[in-house]
């Protein structure tokens, strides 16, 4: 029989809850399409948990874009899926289509020539362009108390969020609440992208920084510069292949992971990871590669699901003890794969703390952390300021035992957690 190791949750969010009401550390979010999901809404429009999502998932995503699309483009793009492996999405679609654009000039391939493949192109764009361009709900939601979160505290270092959305909801959020960000464009007529404002970093630390890694709505090219519009439409700079294009699309992309990177190999930097499953290679590849480099810095991987459904985010965390996975039944932290199991709470105060990021079991149903939901993260972020937490976290550091025991300690448990990972 193989033991097991339980990680008490209070543990560790007392700590983070610490990092995050003091405003010293250097802190970065990754919010990936798993976020827009939190925010759900009714046929109105109106903020409802029994609603749809704002914004659908990736998966769901491409299948309303695919299903939008006329019959005869729709059926090309049934005869390119094989071709994809398993379960492609449309950012793996739209990649090929792109790539037969540039390669195969007058010839055909499916009934399409180079030309045509190029005009598909488009019109997933602007498929995916009318899905995703939905409005921040007028009422208080997540990104509301994320930003407020945001501006409450006097920071040393900007707060940098980078997303692989093309959403405008983070934007809204920003404005709404009358606080300035850089999105690396400077100008105001027709903005423009400058990469030498991304390196240099300048600006002061209350102006946070939005790093769309994979373009956004409004995003175009005009007279040899990348530009933002204003507008909400979808162009083709929205997940070009930033490897293969041309120079001039290739140029923000290439600029923005190196600042994803840049923030990663700079000691003693915190990056907390909602709504991103870790299946996008391309991304999961820099994280990887900057926390190998770079072990004074750490990433927090909030996942929503179980910890066996986040294998993608596990296999980085069991090579790279700086990369902590935290999901719904159990965690990977500094390497070890273990279940949650909370302490005794040192005090009658602590429970409601607790209650921030964690749902008590019953009778049918084991207890779950919660913070895989970006909805209850963007609620943890915001009372992190409460006034009243320094003495629970004083408390709890006087009456906290040891929560990373064997589990022969308190129990035994056949199997080995996180043999799968």
């Amino acid at each position: 029989m193989s033991q097991t190791t339980i990680h008490n949750p209070d543990r560790y969010m007392v700590d983070l809850r610490q990092i995050l009401s003091q405003g010293k550390k250097r802190i970065g979010l990754f919010l990936g399409a798993g976020c827009p999901v939190a925010v759900r809404v009714n046929a109105d429009g109106v903020l409802d948990e029994d609603g749809d999502p704002l914004i659908p998932d990736v998966a769901r995503l491409t299948t309303a874009v695919v299903n939008e699309l006329e019959a005869a483009d729709r059926a090309v793009v049934d005869l390119l899926l094989p071709e994809l492996g398993d379960n492609p999405n449309i950012e793996t679609i739209l990649t090929r289509v792109r790539r037969l654009s540039q390669a195969i000039g007058a010839a055909q391939i499916h009934g399409l020539d180079g030309p045509g493949y190029e005009a598909l192109a488009q019109k997933i764009c602007e498929k995916i362009g009318g899905i995703v361009a939905a409005g921040l709900p007028d009422k208080a939601n997540a990104f509301t108390e994320l930003v407020s979160w945001i501006g409450g505290t006097n920071r040393d270092h900007p707060i940098e969020i980078f997303t692989p959305n093309y959403d405008l909801l983070l934007e809204e959020a920003f404005e709404r609440s009358k606080l300035p960000y850089f999105d690396g464009f400077t100008g105001a007529h027709r903005p423009f992208f400058d990469p030498t404002s991304i390196r240099d970093g300048e600006l002061p630390a209350r102006w946070s920084r939005v790093w769309k890694i994979h373009g956004s709505l409004g995003w175009d090219i005009q007279d040899d510069a990348i530009v933002r519009t204003g507008s909400r439409n979808a162009t083709e700079l929205i997940y070009p292949d930033h490897l293969k294009y041309d120079q001039i699309a290739r140029q923000p992309f290439s600029s923005l992971f190196e600042r994803l990177r840049a923030f990663l190999t700079t000691p003693d930097s915190l990056l907390l990871c909602s709504g991103f499953s870790f299946f996008d290679a391309h991304i999961t590849s820099v994280i990887d590669e900057a926390l190998a480099a770079n072990t004074h810095t750490a990433v927090v991987a909030f996942q929503f699901g179980d910890i066996d459904t986040a294998s993608p985010a596990c296999k980085v965390a069991l090579r790279r003890p700086n990369l902590s996975v935290y999901a719904r039944d159990g965690a990977v932290i500094h390497g070890v794969p273990g279940k949650w199991q909370p302490g005794q709470p040192p005090s009658e105060e602590w429970v409601s703390i607790r209650r921030t990021f964690w749902q008590s079991g019953t009778a049918g149903a084991a207890g779950a952390f919660l913070l895989g939901d970006f909805a209850k993260f963007a609620r943890f972020l915001g009372l992190s300021q409460a006034s009243e937490f320094g003495t629970m976290a004083k408390e709890l550091d006087v009456s906290q035992e040891e929560s990373d025991v064997p589990a022969s300690d308190e129990a035994d448990v056949e199997g080995d957690a996180g043999a799968e990972q």
